[in-house]
């Protein structure tokens, strides 16, 4: 089968094509047709040597994909060769056949685009377990606020999306006036141009001065202090992103005052069993939604499997709204 080696070049453009045995689905595993996989920055770290595969995982990038099921290993119910579905890897999505956990898969719905589907499961099982979890994230609930940075990315237009068709007010950041509306249209009720404008005051004033209850960030240490700074009492800092830096000061002052709480979190690092849990939960709570178009896959390109060191220059440009998604 043809899959993406990395070659060494941090820049991506020592991603080549190759080809290697298709793996074979162990007991609990599923074989996989890949549609289309797709690019999550979490690849462009890995090229760059600073996300590391996970021992049991392939070490080339992919931490998601969709596709019709190929064959199925012992033990697996339930699933059946033919079914169209997505899935949620450690690893290795950058190919024409992946094998998987049959409980990291989710199925497709028949209104869906296979091949855009492989813009789903890593947004959705990142987002399930740091939003709306009670045990691993902040327990997000209908009514509150809700700041996320970056609504135009892939994590983050899953996000706005989500919140909104679960009843949430939605305040997101964007770069520009197009990114913007195409925001709004996702659902955000509120929309600050990061460039000129500063989230904390639009924040309070969009929240009658109290601030928003849950942040989900991707920022990292530039946003720590006004990140705290935009919580109401009782909120809850989730990080799942070092874009601008891994340390910063924390007034613990003000985090005690507003008896706040700061979360972090991975996904790729959890064991399978942790993940089949997240499945389960994006399952019975986000997916249904999927099904009925509240929440669609964003997709800002597909791009030949031949061409995933263009796909990650796309994504390092910072113009991308939404995903890529690599077609093998």
């Amino acid at each position: 089968m043809k899959f993406v080696k990395i070659t060494g070049d941090e820049a991506g453009h020592g991603l080549v094509l190759d080809d290697r045995e298709a793996p074979v689905p162990g007991t609990g595993e599923v074989l996989l047709d890949v549609a289309g996989a797709g690019v999550n920055n979490a690849d462009l770290l890995q090229v760059a040597g600073r996300y590391p595969a996970p021992p049991d995982a392939p070490d080339w990038p992919g931490l998601e994909v969709a596709g019709t099921v190929a064959g199925v290993g012992a033990g697996v119910v339930g699933v059946g060769v033919g079914d169209r579905v997505a899935a949620l890897l450690s690893g290795g999505g950058y190919a024409e056949r992946v094998a998987v956990p049959a409980a990291q898969l989710l199925p497709v719905p028949a209104g869906v685009d296979l091949l855009d589907a492989a813009a789903l499961p890593e947004a959705a099982c990142t987002v399930w377990s740091t939003l709306w979890s009670t045990e691993l994230g902040a327990g997000l609930r209908p009514g509150e606020w809700l700041l996320v940075h970056g609504g135009s990315g892939g994590v983050g237009s899953f996000a706005v999306q989500a919140a909104h068709a679960l009843g949430v007010h939605v305040v997101t950041t964007a770069g520009g006036a197009d990114r913007a509306a195409r925001c709004r249209e996702l659902g955000a009720d509120v929309v600050v141009d990061h460039r000129s404008e500063d989230f904390v005051a639009v924040v309070r004033e969009a929240t009658g001065g109290r601030g928003v209850d849950v942040v989900l960030d991707v920022v990292g240490a530039a946003y720590l202090a006004r990140n705290l700074e935009a919580l109401g009492t009782g909120g809850r800092l989730a990080v799942i992103g070092l874009q601008r830096g891994r340390r910063a000061e924390l007034d613990l002052g003000t985090l005690l005052t507003k008896r706040a709480r700061v979360l972090g979190t991975t996904l790729r690092s959890r064991p399978a069993g942790e993940k089949a849990a997240v499945v389960a939960g994006v399952a019975r709570d986000l997916w249904p939604l999927v099904a009925a178009g509240a929440v669609r896959p964003v997709v800002a390109a597909r791009m030949p499997l031949a061409e995933a060191g263009r796909a990650h220059d796309l994504l390092r440009s910072g113009q991308v709204f939404g995903k890529v998604v690599l077609v093998p």
